[in-house]
């Protein structure tokens, strides 16, 4: 980060205070990143400061939110930032929002669902492995990191509904937005991303929702829904299995791979015997 060098009333240089529009004096920069180094980086702080002023807001929005996104998840910011970009699709502000903010949904919404409020969550894991499940075998070569689903039981007739949220690297030059606009997929009329105010596309309405996804959250094949914005970020609901039914469908997984690898073994040991 390039630290400004501001002068003072006196007109001697200092580290300590900058102008602002209002011609009020602030802390620099340099001063305020040492406050939030030793903060780390806490994003109550950081939106709380970019409420003061305009100033606060750009330097929260530059640093303070690309900081925190470091520090919370350094190998991803890393890998989204590895193709030569020094930013991310979007800003900093609306990733820091996405790795710690369920959006929820409201009833005739976006999910036109049931309503369930928008929250902070402490920590969520993000992963690059689990965001293969969620694209088509022909869009594979596509980065996307994706969440685990964020679990809101006991919703009703809707029974346990899970929300999951990511980003893709790089979006757009991705095969995923190529196949979006081939197939002339429309954006949605009124909703907007809860992340960076982006306009928003189905991928369940652009039948782009692979069977993988389902096995991946553990929830039903039929309910799955996820939208993707202009920016790559995605957001998402399912209908969670029972536990039971998630347990029966992994231990069948597990005795059909036990069986593979029994059949590997036996025919490796013909294979040396003859």
């Amino acid at each position: 980060m390039t630290l400004c060098l501001f002068q003072t009333r006196t007109g001697k240089a200092s580290h300590k205070y900058a102008p602002s529009a209002s011609g009020t004096w602030h802390l620099s920069e340099e001063v305020i990143f040492l406050v939030f180094q030793r903060l780390n980086w806490n994003p109550k702080s950081v939106a709380t400061l970019s409420c003061v002023c305009k100033w606060f807001d750009d330097l929260a929005k530059r640093v303070l939110w690309k900081e925190f996104c470091k520090t919370r998840a350094p190998k991803m910011m890393l890998d989204l930032q590895s193709s030569g970009s020094h930013s991310v699709d979007g800003n900093w502000r609306a990733l820091g929002k996405l790795l710690i903010y369920c959006s929820g949904c409201t009833k005739g919404g976006l999910f036109n669902s049931i309503h369930v409020p928008g929250h902070f969550v402490y920590r969520t894991r993000f992963s690059r492995t689990s965001g293969k499940s969620f694209l088509l075998p022909q869009c594979r070569t596509d980065v996307l990191y994706v969440s685990d689903p964020c679990e809101h039981l006991d919703q009703g007739e809707e029974g346990d509904i899970g929300f999951f949220r990511g980003i893709f690297k790089s979006f757009a030059t991705s095969k995923v937005r190529k196949m979006l606009i081939k197939r002339e997929a429309q954006l949605h009329p009124t909703e907007v991303c809860p992340y960076c105010k982006a306009k928003l596309w189905s991928m369940l309405q652009a039948k782009m929702v692979p069977a993988s996804a389902s096995c991946r959250l553990g929830a039903y094949e039929d309910a799955i829904e996820y939208y993707v914005c202009l920016n790559g970020h995605v957001l998402g609901i399912c209908t969670l299995l029972p536990l039971s039914d998630s347990e029966e469908a992994s231990d069948h997984k597990g005795k059909k791979m036990i069986k593979v690898l029994g059949l590997f073994y036996v025919r490796h040991a013909r294979h040396h015997c003859h």
